[in-house]
């Protein structure tokens, strides 16, 4: 909570559920991550929030863009992003949507299968292209392996094949997995990915980038996060264990440590219910917003987001299973992970869900059940 969301929340009572940004907190992050890691280009995953406000003050700080779609290809450039700073990270793309990025300017695209490949020579003649390869995620609350990725022998025949069909072999990427909290994830990664840069140069191609993916964590509920400096330090002395004195240039790709700490979700307690007379049950607390209104990443309580009540911290608190309002049996949001909230809360109650500035307003459906997505608020 900043103080200038502080201030808003105590300024406005909009209907809730709302998101509410601070753009300064934005800029205080991505400055961090650049301070950190002063030798890797930031391409901010746009996914993590695609809103208008953030892109701006991002290509003011001189950002690249890591899109997942054709349609944040465009977001970018509504914003004023330069089109060659901008990574079509996404392996899985229509033909249709890489020509309509490659049209638009853009120069750098993800693949992970020969079938990838074969669109990106048909639509992007001449791109530069990156292969992912697998990795375990072990360590990461939010797991991204064996959807996105090919084993290491494949990455470089891909790789060999990319120049005989016109398209530039650029470079090698992977992802630790999403809120990453070991630092020691990203070495294990960077070994695999130089054994293709050494198979690679071996067979007489020269790749010039590593990509490092995303997975810098935010600070959520439960368990220590390490600062951004270690993750850097890891990182750094994993580069020069693995290439030497021959470091490729580096990419990351971070969201979620430069999105979700800068936003606070409002939301408004419906009901608070007993489902027995056995008082040593937990209650149950339905909010206006779950699973399907922006808190999809609770599903298995992989994130669990600080609950701030106007109870204060002394309040006497008691256990509850935090669920959402639709009429669906799956959206409940916490059940196993220990929420206890004050005995005081009551329908009406307005709490704030911390660190919820990145993936929640993208992911809020149009409508299901009725329910209009959230609002959103950037100052």
């Amino acid at each position: 909570m900043t103080p200038k969301i502080a201030e808003f929340l105590r300024r406005h009572q909009d209907e809730t559920p709302f998101l509410v940004v601070d753009l300064d907190k934005v800029r205080e992050n991505f400055l961090e991550l650049r301070r950190a890691l002063p030798l890797a280009e930031i391409y901010y995953a746009v996914k993590a929030n695609p809103a208008a406000p953030v892109l701006d003050q991002l290509v003011g700080l001189d950002s690249r863009f890591d899109a997942a779609s054709a349609e944040e290809v465009e977001l970018c450039l509504a914003a004023g992003a330069d089109p060659a700073r901008i990574s079509y990270g996404n392996t899985v793309k229509k033909a249709r949507d890489i020509r309509r990025a490659h049209e638009a300017g853009v120069r750098l695209f993800a693949f992970d299968s020969a079938a990838e490949l074969d669109k990106l020579a048909d639509e992007a003649q001449g791109a530069r292209v990156f292969c992912r390869i697998l990795t375990d995620n072990a360590g990461a609350d939010w797991p991204l392996s064996r959807k996105f990725g090919c084993e290491l022998e494949m990455a470089r025949d891909l790789m060999l094949a990319a120049a005989a069909k016109g398209l530039e072999p650029h470079g090698i990427s992977f992802h630790v997995g999403s809120q990453q909290t070991d630092p020691a994830q990203w070495d294990i990664a960077i070994g695999r990915a130089a054994m293709v840069f050494t198979d690679l140069r071996r067979a007489g191609v020269e790749v010039e980038m590593l990509n490092l993916g995303g997975g810098f964590p935010a600070r959520y509920r439960g368990g220590d996060v390490p600062p951004i400096e270690d993750f850097a330090d890891a990182i750094m002395k994993s580069m020069t264990r693995h290439f030497g004195n021959h470091l490729p240039a580096m990419i990351i790709e971070p969201g979620r440590c430069i999105a979700a700490e800068a936003g606070v979700l409002q939301t408004e307690v419906v009901l608070v219910s007993r489902k027995s007379y056995d008082a040593s049950e937990p209650r149950w607390v339905y909010l206006d917003v779950g699973k399907f209104g922006g808190l999809a990443e609770t599903m298995d309580e992989a994130i669990r987001y600080p609950i701030d009540t106007p109870y204060g911290e002394a309040a006497e608190t008691g256990e509850v299973i935090i669920a959402g309002p639709t009429c669906d049996g799956a959206d409940i949001l916490y059940e196993t992970s220990g929420y206890r909230l004050p005995l005081a809360l009551k329908a009406g109650d307005k709490v704030r869900l911390l660190s919820a500035g990145a993936y929640t307003a993208p992911y809020a459906s149009q409508g299901f059940d009725g329910f209009a997505p959230m609002r959103e608020h950037y100052i």
